[in-house]
């Protein structure tokens, strides 16, 4: 799995049992450990030597409680995500494999809608591009809630910085089925590789 690095967008509890709760959200984090420990397993070492060999890096929502996209500030969404809670708060099953460095919040501007990964941080103010570079990295796997949102959001900006892009279809959870389809449909007309 040389140069290749794993992007796990979005998998926090209020997108998996809470106030945006979506569909096969259970299913999609048992595959993702599968994925992972099937990219893992014959490394042996510390936890630090398996993600410098398989890099895994988490994507999370991280709103202030007031955030411009919630129905209550006249958005869209139910509040979500609110940054200190349980539901913004990475699956814990998915926790071991997160540290501060590889986890990029988006979503923290009460102002700004941010769906990809691309435009969050880490807690030295590097995005999610600027590591994979610095890791470099060739082949990208993206597993993750929403499909039709943040995760296609993602993938495209992943692609149109010129990585490779794999997108674990049974790794993702959606907001509503048809528009998962959709959603994968053009993608792989785009130029992801939905696996």
């Amino acid at each position: 799995m040389q140069n290749n690095a794993l992007v796990v967008v979005d998998m926090l509890y209020d997108f998996i049992d809470g106030s945006l709760a979506c569909h096969n959200a259970d299913a999609a984090v048992t595959n993702t450990l599968k994925f992972i420990d099937l990219h893992t397993k014959d490394q042996g070492g510390e936890d630090h030597e398996i993600l410098d060999t398989f890099p895994i890096l988490f994507i999370r929502d991280h709103h202030p409680a007031d955030h411009s996209s919630f129905k209550e500030q006249g958005g869209i969404w139910p509040s979500h995500c609110v940054a200190g809670t349980r539901g913004g708060e990475i699956h814990a099953d998915l926790l071991p494999y997160a540290s501060e460095e590889l986890t990029f919040d988006k979503g923290c501007d009460r102002a700004v809608e941010q769906y990809s990964g691309f435009d969050g941080q880490n807690n030295a103010g590097q995005s999610l591009g600027e590591i994979l570079e610095l890791l470099d990295t060739s082949d990208v796997y993206v597993c993750g809630i929403a499909t039709e949102y943040c995760v296609r959001n993602t993938c495209e900006d992943l692609l149109k910085a010129g990585f490779k892009v794999h997108l674990l279809s049974d790794c993702l959870a959606y907001v509503d089925a048809e528009g998962h389809r959709k959603a994968l449909a053009e993608m792989a007309q785009e130029g992801i590789k939905v696996e």
